[in-house]
């Protein structure tokens, strides 16, 4: 059986199709204007990739743009398909801290691959993908460029500020010292900040392995290194991170599917 997944995210929508003998194709795109334009051209190129029909095909949509996206019959909620596809992908993992543009969540999964408990980060810019591209923006560096320093650093910066607005102040005040602060040790250091607030999520619902990292900000080799060390073990990382959410969805549309639920 073919099934299809949505995630519908504030910066990106993401789809995964899923078959019989694992997925078949995945996508990501913009939501441009109009999402519902921008999640049904998502949703034909993974089928096209994919090579299967769009007509009928089980679908469920998560992320915060589900709602308005009139031809998904079924939405669950991020924290449910989260579960779902890191269980697909790591029947081990009992963790997962799903990192993206504007919040942080943190789910705890049980044997089964249900969720158990959840925690997130979402009233302030800091320790989001958008916290790390207007850090990024503020440097003059790119993304990758600040990932790669941020490996060569020899100390981290001090940057204690949860709030983006004061931590930029911070990251001013270390540019323009005399002499400076390294370039690598103030991306450290605004990572460790960054990882800070992770860790307080993980402790909050428990920390047990195995542990995985999701969205796009787990594509940061810097700072997985950083959280790494922080929680003093490796964690685990999918090829396609962004996608976990709506490999779940897909999961789920199966689920449904298979008990002729509609």
């Amino acid at each position: 059986m073919n099934t299809l997944g949505i995630d519908i995210g504030s910066l990106n929508i993401k789809a995964v199709a899923l078959g019989d003998d694992g997925i078949l194709g995945t996508g990501i795109g913009s939501p441009g204007d109009d999402v519902e334009t921008g999640a049904l051209s998502v949703m034909k190129s993974v089928t096209a990739q994919a090579n299967i029909g769009e007509n009928n095909l089980p679908l469920v949509a998560t992320g915060v743009g589900a709602k308005q996206v009139s031809f998904v019959p079924k939405q669950k909620t991020i924290t449910t398909c989260l579960a779902r596809g890191i269980r697909y992908l790591f029947p081990s993992v009992r963790l997962a801290i799903d990192m993206g543009a504007e919040s942080t969540t943190v789910i705890k999964v049980n044997e089964r691959g249900r969720l158990s408990d959840w925690a997130n980060h979402d009233k302030c810019a800091s320790g989001t993908g958008l916290f790390l591209q207007q850090m990024a923006k503020l440097m003059a560096l790119s993304l990758d460029d600040m990932a790669r320093l941020s490996l060569q650093a020899k100390t981290r910066a001090d940057i204690t500020s949860t709030c983006a607005v004061f931590a930029e102040s911070e990251v001013i005040s270390h540019v323009h010292r005399d002499p400076p602060t390294p370039k690598e040790d103030i991306v450290a250091g605004i990572y460790l900040s960054v990882v800070s607030r992770i860790m307080s999520l993980c402790k909050r619902v428990g920390i047990e392995k195995d542990v995985a990292v999701t969205g796009g900000v787990a594509l940061n080799d810097g700072l997985v290194d950083i959280l790494e060390q922080e929680l003093g073990f490796k964690v685990l990382r999918p090829e396609a991170p962004q996608t976990v959410a709506a490999l779940g969805a897909a999961v789920i549309a199966r689920e449904n599917a298979e008990k002729g639920i509609t």
